[in-house]
């Protein structure tokens, strides 16, 4: 089968690994980005895949940009959700737009991906969805409401979509990485990143390519009886 993948936020940090590995899989990888073009230079660059640019928080940018990749690329096999914001702060200082964009940006995005996407993957009958979710998303944390709210939601969608899918030969999962060394995590204050380390059981930050191995797996026909799953990547420091 030819295999064509969606990678949303494909071209930097946790979602640069994943296409990689999709690509090492043997996959047309079309890495879905919206603000930075170096950063989609240097992907295109150094892995000879076509990015595409568009506001994933629109559907009918979602929509005339799957066609667009289809077009281009082939039916779209795998979809994976890994693009996400954060907007931090506590929620009785916490704006409405802050509120807003976090959910959208994370959570209606994955609506609008997958809206785009299922009816083909039904409509061949096959089909991999991997949402990426957070740590966060599955134990809550200080000062992320509304990261927490959009990443716990992921679950329940995920866990539902599942259901509707599963007869379809399409299979949905979730991934919840923990703190993984990526841009996000380097900007943190050393002190904060240092006593989150030690909250770690295996004593470090998690590694992309750590995370991007658990969605290849899932992706391929080896995870066709995997569905509606949550698997955590987070070094122990989260167990549920």
């Amino acid at each position: 089968m030819n295999q064509v993948a969606i990678v949303t936020g494909g071209t930097r940090g946790i979602g640069r690994a994943i296409s990689k590995a999709l690509i090492a899989d043997g996959m047309k990888v079309a890495a879905v980005y919206h603000g930075n073009d170096e950063a989609a230079k240097s992907f295109r660059e150094e892995t000879g895949h076509e990015t595409f640019k568009f506001d994933i928080t629109d559907l009918d940018a979602c929509m005339s940009g799957v066609a667009e990749i289809e077009k281009k690329l082939g039916p779209v096999t795998v979809l994976v959700n890994n693009a996400g914001i954060t907007r931090d702060g506590v929620l009785h200082k916490m704006t409405a737009d802050s509120w807003r964009s976090v959910i959208e940006a994370n959570l209606y995005s994955c609506f609008n991906m997958c809206r785009a996407v299922i009816n083909g993957m039904r409509e061949r009958g096959y089909g991999r969805i991997i949402n990426n979710s957070s740590i966060n998303g599955q134990k809550g944390q200080f000062g992320q409401t509304n990261y927490c709210a959009s990443k716990s939601g992921i679950i329940g969608f995920s866990r539902a979509l599942a259901q509707e899918s599963a007869a379809k030969g399409i299979t949905v999962n979730v991934v919840c990485p923990g703190y993984i060394d990526t841009e996000m995590t380097a900007v943190m204050d050393p002190q904060i990143l240092a006593s989150v380390v030690k909250q770690i059981p295996v004593g470090r930050l998690g590694k992309p390519e750590e995370v991007a191995g658990i969605v290849s797996m899932l992706a391929s026909e080896k995870a066709s009886f995997i569905t509606g799953a949550t698997i955590a990547v987070n070094g122990g420091q989260h167990m549920a």
